[in-house]
Order: C-alpha cells, then sequence, then structure tokens
C-alpha cells in the first residue's frame, strides 16, 4: 500500500484513493479512474509527499475547470509547499518550465522560432504552408545571425 507523507518525513499516512478523489470533488468532477491515471508516474515510488498529489490534483482539476479552479484547490492546500505560490508548468521544446526567465538567448530563439501545431480547419492548406514557410525562414534566419 502507498503512503504519503506531509509534513515529517518519519510520519507517513496510508494513501486512501476515494479520499483523494473527494478532495478533487470539491472543486471539478473528477472520477477514480482519471486520479488514478493521473497518479501512474507515481507507481514506482512505495512512499511520496502530499505535494505530488496536489500537483496532479491541479492538473485534473485545470483540464476539466479551468485554471482558476486549479489555483484554488492550490491556495488551500499550499500549505505543503516551501514557496507558497502557484506557478503552472509548462512542456516547452522538451523542458518543464513556468517562465522562460532563466533561459539562454540561444534557448529562447528555439522556443520563438518553433512550430507550433495546432488543429485549425478553418485556415486552408495554401495558408497553413504559407505560415509554415514563413516560420522555418524565420528560424534559418535567427540561427544564421
Amino acid at each position: 500500500m502507498k503512503k504519503i507523507v506531509y509534513r515529517n518525513p518519519n510520519e507517513v499516512e496510508n494513501f486512501d484513493i476515494k479520499r483523494y478523489v473527494k478532495s478533487l470533488n470539491q472543486y471539478a468532477k473528477i472520477t477514480e479512474a482519471e486520479a488514478k491515471a493521473a497518479l501512474e508516474n507515481f507507481e514506482q515510488y512505495e512512499t511520496m509527499h502530499v505535494s505530488c498529489l496536489v500537483e496532479a490534483g491541479m492538473s485534473l482539476i485545470a483540464e476539466k475547470k479551468g485554471e482558476e479552479a486549479a489555483r484554488e484547490y492550490f491556495d488551500a492546500h499550499a500549505e505543503y509547499f516551501d514557496e507558497g505560490k502557484f506557478e503552472r508548468l509548462r512542456r516547452i521544446t522538451g523542458y518543464l518550465v513556468g517562465t522562460l526567465d532563466r533561459w539562454n538567448d540561444a534557448k529562447k530563439a528555439e522556443e520563438k522560432a518553433r512550430v507550433k501545431h495546432c488543429v485549425n480547419s478553418a485556415i486552408d492548406d495554401a495558408t497553413r504552408l504559407a505560415a509554415l514557410e514563413t516560420q522555418a525562414m524565420a528560424h534559418n534566419i535567427a540561427y544564421a545571425q
């Protein structure tokens, strides 16, 4: 059975998925199956910190109800984090980041020049191809300088 650490590493509690889902459902309708899927990354650990649960819960709530509900959930559980501030992590060019502040100029240029994929049926293929060519040219120019 998985154990949860709240504050003191020597004081652990048994993890209860039903209790976890109940706490999430105060902010968005989350099923037990969705909660288990969100926690799959932590299956390898016998003991985990409560902050892992909060972060997984924030992602689920953000998907279902939006960022505002995720902030409310975080604020209710901020005591388990050192800083006590909300920061949304995004995956950009293979890195998990909140902001690009600490990136060097080359990495910022790579992020700016990357091709952003989207599904948009309102744009015809010729317009989409022209936009991709423009992005590719900008990318080549940025690295040639």
